[in-house]
């Protein structure tokens, strides 16, 4: 089969992994034998020959610090010990002594209170332990004596003879035969201020646990032992006996706490993990891996242990064995040639990781490299998988094998949802796992299946989700058909039915279940589920198919509901016609709810066909919308108000005045078709409606003439309309008049008619009356017009006077006009070039400025439009064509200007017309400077030219 949802690994090393414990041989010829060699915080401190101590900082190997001791003695290092910053060295000498250097100075001190005591072991305060201080440490002899002692080299302490502050007792540690060397001591702190401090013999393994007040821990831990001063604490002893133990611990990071422990004794390594918040003892899962027969303690016992996340490596004579602390297995074994000599000690730099080994002559040093790399095969085969998966979560290929082993230890276990969840994160073959789970009749894991595998699909793999989406759709459907006929899994019906629709509403099934959604349909009506066939809609914002469901059960109310929530336009335009029919309010009332998203144009299909077979009831309803449309959404379309106007005619006359006055006289106003509602309120008869009409369509004859059938007053009122046209006026009102005098034949109304229109006249209306009426009914009425005819023969007089007295004014003011003159002193200036005035020919105007003919001139010429300054050019010419006179005086011309000399006829009327366009008005005084008010003193073309004039 090919397996088309699983790409698979490919699994391929392109070269040789490095092994975990890489050994690297340092490049050190030491000049004399190795003694003792420690190592922490990247600090390495080596004891040579007799009396040489080495130093060397790690992260600068080409400078190491070489330190005497000073000693003429016999006296030879027994053993060193460094505290866990690679501040403070502890030398202990076979002599019972012990030594002091600090890294900060070259000078060893002697510790004095210290002397008498072989040491064996040192407990480190790493809590309040610093560079200069020690803090209250552990010191353990090879007497079973237990101290604290504490160490400073303050600046105030350099000179004294004591760098050791004390030196106390505070336990001993005893076998069964007495008291036993301390083999090693450890202090850790756990959670509450509790306090465990962990120490050993050659065969027991000491607990001591207390708490310590909290601001007290500078005083030490001596109340801690005292607890257990009357009763031993609580230990484990092994038979056996190397004639020491040692014991080592795995700290996970900087300033941590241990994680785990091994303890190398007589039997074997007693191994586990480390549980603080356990009350007496923090020992927990302990294991004990018994020495293989190639280790015999008589012979080849080890010398040293050191422990990592996952091994401990045991230490030989000649080689370095390391072992799984998951499965006890044998990892690595790495011999020494034996030109290197034995191996003396094997320590481990806590900070850095690094494993350190010496013989007498040379130092190793191994790289642990990606210990934890292999570490999920192993809990993998122990059943463990979270922690399996945990580390090889990089690791995709190793990752798959786990979860397939997982699936398949759930499937034999039945845990089959279990298994289900696993195999869908494998790579396994899809066929295979689906036949497993039908094979073993578990529809529910294989639905789990089903769901994580779509759920790891990518959005690209589109026939895969359809596949696998389809074939949920119908396994879900199957499950919920079996489940519904059995009343006692009603809850699991329940359930299920919520889990199908989180599938159906799924963001992530979303595309590809709209793009088969058809599919879909067909499976839930082939199964009968219209439940889940209105949902699955819903989902796929199919509401068409949703309310014709409603609609097809008679559901009118949930169909609206459905419209009126999803608010689609054209849904509401295609289902309306049948909702209305059965519930008319609740429809018009999510139309009116709907707003002008509805054109109500698309509804009046719907409201035509339900008002043709519907009560005067039904038809408000109608009206309702219609009005809301009109009144509160300012519809303007022509059929809506058409088809209102229509509903109202057929129901309701009063409203059909009431909206026809309410909509105006405006024609261009107005929305409704004028002939088409003249027509409707004709065929319904209604006068009043139409007469309306009439007005507004300007046919006042026809208006007056229908309006005479219901009622004179409205007539009149129609009369009075057209106000410029008083001939179309008094014909309306002799409408009125013949109709009051024939029809009626009511004479006082008649001469009422009279007093109503101040165009009728009584000899007007006089044909109308018929030949016997005597004038007594219209006496004063001829005597009105009379006197009225007299007003005005009276009034025509007292103009004409009024005339003849303005003629008679006028031409007095002429001739009074033509006498008028102006003198002109000898001195007097033109205004314009202040030169002389009589010079030349000159004007003379009343507001008393005077100017030279040619400056008039040339100031008045372009400020005069283009006509006058063309006719001007013209005048002038013929005037220079005209013969000259030999000799001309000057006289006045006018009532304003004097003009000089006296020539031929058709000169004079030349110049005549020139004076007309030049001196029509004073060019200071008249509308010319007013014009011209907003032109610039310097004309814009001509203004740089200025400018650079006045530099």
């Amino acid at each position: 089969s090919v397996n088309i949802l699983s790409p698979g690994y490919v699994n391929a090393r392109l070269e040789k992994e490095t092994p975990i414990f890489n050994k690297q041989r340092i490049d050190f010829a030491p000049p004399e034998k190795i003694n003792s060699l420690v190592v922490s915080s990247n600090q390495l401190c080596m004891s040579l020959g007799k009396d040489t101590l080495l130093r060397i900082d790690l992260g600068k190997p080409d400078e190491p610090n070489q330190v005497e001791l000073g000693r003429k003695d016999e006296a030879k290092v027994y053993k060193m010990f460094l505290d866990h910053t690679g501040s403070h060295l502890l030398i202990a000498l076979n002599t019972s002594e012990c030594l002091y250097l600090n890294r900060s100075v070259q000078k060893v001190r002697a510790l004095s209170r210290w002397k008498g005591h072989l040491i064996e072991s040192v407990g480190w305060n790493k809590f309040l332990g610093s560079e200069t201080n020690t803090g209250p440490i552990l010191v353990g002899t090879a007497q079973g004596q237990i101290y604290e002692a504490e160490i400073s080299v303050s600046e105030g302490s350099l000179f004294s003879t004591n760098p050791d502050q004390y030196f106390r007792q505070v336990y001993t540690l005893e076998e069964e035969l007495g008291p036993a060397p301390v083999c090693c001591l450890e202090i850790e702190r756990g959670i509450e201020g509790k306090f465990f401090i962990i120490a050993t013999t050659r065969k027991r393994l000491f607990q001591f646990v207390g708490k310590v007040p909290e601001g007290t821990e500078q005083q030490g831990f001596s109340s801690i032992f005292a607890m257990h001063a009357d009763h031993l604490p609580s230990f484990r002893e092994f038979p056996a006996n190397l004639g020491f133990s040692e014991i080592a611990f795995y700290t996970p990071k900087l300033r941590s706490n241990p994680r785990s422990f091994a303890w190398m004794m007589g039997n074997g390594v007693l191994y586990g993990t480390l549980d603080y918040s356990r009350p007496d003892s923090i020992l927990s899962d302990e294991r004990v891996w018994v020495y293989p027969p190639d280790i015999d303690i008589t012979v080849n016992k080890p010398i040293s242990i050191v422990l990592t996340q996952f091994h401990f490596l045991l230490l030989l004579p000649d080689r370095v064995k390391a072992v799984c602390t998951l499965n006890g297995q044998v990892v690595f074994q790495d011999p020494f040639l034996e030109k290197f000599g034995l191996l003396t000690r094997m320590i481990k730099d806590p900070t850095v990781q690094q494993i350190w080994i010496h013989t007498e002559k040379v130092v190793f040093r191994y790289h642990v490299q990606r210990e934890s790399r292999d570490v999920w095969k192993m809990y993998m085969n122990m059943n463990k998988f979270d922690l399996a998966k945990e580390y090889c979560k990089d690791r995709p290929e190793c990752l798959d094998i786990v979860l397939a082993k997982e699936a398949e230890h759930c499937f034999q276990n039945k845990k089959y949802l279990d298994s289900a969840k696993c195999y869908a994160l494998t790579q396994n073959y899809f066929e295979e796992i689906a036949l497993k789970f039908i094979e073993a009749k578990q529809e529910e894991a294989l639905m789990e299946f089903l769901i994580k595998k779509l759920s790891n699909l990518k959005p690209s793999e589109k026939t895969q989700t359809t596949l696998l989406t389809t074939w949920l759709t119908e396994l879900y459907l199957n499950w919920l058909g079996i489940l519904e006929g059995d009343p006692s899994q009603r809850n699991l019906y329940l359930d299920t039915r919520e889990k199908f629709r989180t599938f159906l509403s799924s963001p992530k099934n979303k595309d590809c279940l709209f793009n088969n959604r058809a599919s879909i349909y067909e499976l839930l009506a082939s199964h009968g589920d219209t439940e889940h066939m209105v949902y699955f809609a819903v989902i796929m914002q199919d509401y068409e198919r949703v309310v014709a469901h409603h609609c097809q059960h008679d559901e009118y109310d949930e169909a609206l509901n459905v419209l009126s929530r999803h608010r689609d336009e054209k849904l509401f335009y295609k289902f309306s016609p049948v909702l209305i029919q059965h519930i008319p309010k609740k429809v018009v009332d999510a139309w009116i709810s709907m707003g002008s998203r509805l054109d109500a144009r698309n509804l009046i299909p719907a409201l035509v066909n339900y008002s043709q077979s519907a009560s005067t009831q039904q038809i408000n309803e109608a009206i309702r919308y219609m009005e809301f449309c009109v009144y509160q959404l300012e519809e303007t379309q022509q059929a809506i108000h058409n088809y209102l106007l229509s509903l109202y005619a057929l129901c309701r006359p009063d409203s059909l005045l009431s909206y026809l006055e309410q909509a105006g006289t405006n024609p261009n106003r107005i929305h409704y078709d004028l002939k088409y509602a003249l027509r409707l309120c004709a065929e319904h008869g209604h006068h009043h409606a139409c007469v309306h009409i009439y007005k507004v369509m300007e046919l006042y004859e026809e208006a007056v003439d229908l309006a005479l059938q219901v009622d004179v007053d409205l007539a009149k009122s129609c009369a009075d309309l057209p106000e410029d046209d008083e001939e179309l006026r008094k014909k309306l009102w002799l409408k009125i008049a013949r109709h009051v005098v024939q029809e009626e034949k009511d004479v006082k109304k008649a001469m009422a008619c009279l007093s109503s229109c101040a165009l009728l006249k009584i000899e007007d209306v006089l044909p109308f009356f018929p030949d016997f009426v005597t004038i007594d009914h219209f006496k004063e009425a001829i005597c009105n017009s009379l006197e009225d005819y007299n007003k005005h023969i009276e009034e025509l007089k007292r103009e004409m006077e009024e005339a003849t007295q303005s003629a008679k004014r006028i031409r007095e003011d002429i001739q009074e006009m033509r006498n008028k003159y102006g003198s002109v002193e000898p001195q007097e200036k033109c205004a314009a070039c202040d030169f002389p005035l009589l010079n030349r020919p000159f004007y003379l105007f009343l507001c008393g400025h005077m100017f030279h003919y040619d400056c008039l001139l040339q100031a008045v010429f372009p400020n005069l439009p283009a006509y006058k300054q063309a006719k001007l050019e013209d005048l002038q010419k013929k005037l220079a064509t005209t013969s000259q006179p030999s000799k001309s005086h000057h006289r006045p011309k006018d009532a304003d200007t004097i003009s000089l000399g006296k020539g031929q006829q058709s000169r004079e009327q030349i110049k005549a017309d020139i004076d007309d366009i030049v001196a029509a008005e004073c060019v200071y005084c008249g509308e010319l400077m007013i014009r011209s008010i907003d032109k610039p003193f310097i004309d814009p073309q001509k203004y740089e030219e200025e400018m650079q004039s006045w530099l």
